[in-house]
């Protein structure tokens, strides 16, 4: 390849000490290609895109026969007949059945595993809780209400002393 290289390089070379033409270079084989055969690849190029734009036209077109907008029903009037049919009152009957788990919570504490097997039948387990200070109520593990410890027919109840806000039900759950 250097060769051919250094013989193109040579004829350039005496051409322009002559001050005659220039070769072609594509005449010598390693050179770019002639206009006319450059323009050929072009329009090869210009015809395989304008076969792709065609071809991606036809498939528009054909996805666009296959879909339709979607029809939704106006239940507007719908909803209006069952806010006047309930007058404000929320129809609640279809919870009512729903089973929740209620816990009430005297206290924690941590303990090492060292510590809990060393416990035993007598031992106290420290809270942190203090005295006197209200139990809390959980319904399926969210804090709902407060209250004291009573009994009722020699079992444990639950008197309510406070019932948390729905706001502050909120600013737990973040």
């Amino acid at each position: 390849m250097s060769d051919d290289q250094d013989k193109l390089a040579q004829e350039w070379a005496d051409a322009l000490m002559d001050g005659g033409d220039v070769p072609d270079p594509a005449a010598a084989g390693d050179g770019p290609p002639d206009d006319e055969a450059l323009a050929d690849e072009w329009a090869a190029a210009l015809a395989d895109q304008e076969q792709d734009e065609v071809r991606n036209e036809k498939e528009q077109a054909f996805l666009a026969t296959q879909t339709k907008d979607a029809e939704f029903r106006d239940m507007t009037a719908e909803a209006k007949q069952q806010a006047n049919v309930s007058s404000g009152k929320r129809d609640l009957d279809f919870i009512l059945d729903i089973p929740l788990e209620v816990s009430a919570e005297l206290g924690r504490t941590r303990l090492l595993i060292n510590e809990l097997l060393q416990l035993g039948q007598g031992s106290v387990v420290e809270l942190n809780k203090l005295a006197g200070e209200p139990l809390e109520i959980y319904v399926n593990g969210k804090l709902v209400a407060r209250g004291e410890a009573v009994v009722i027919n020699e079992k444990f109840g639950i008197r309510l002393t406070d019932i948390i806000s729905p706001i502050e039900r909120v600013k737990q759950l973040g």
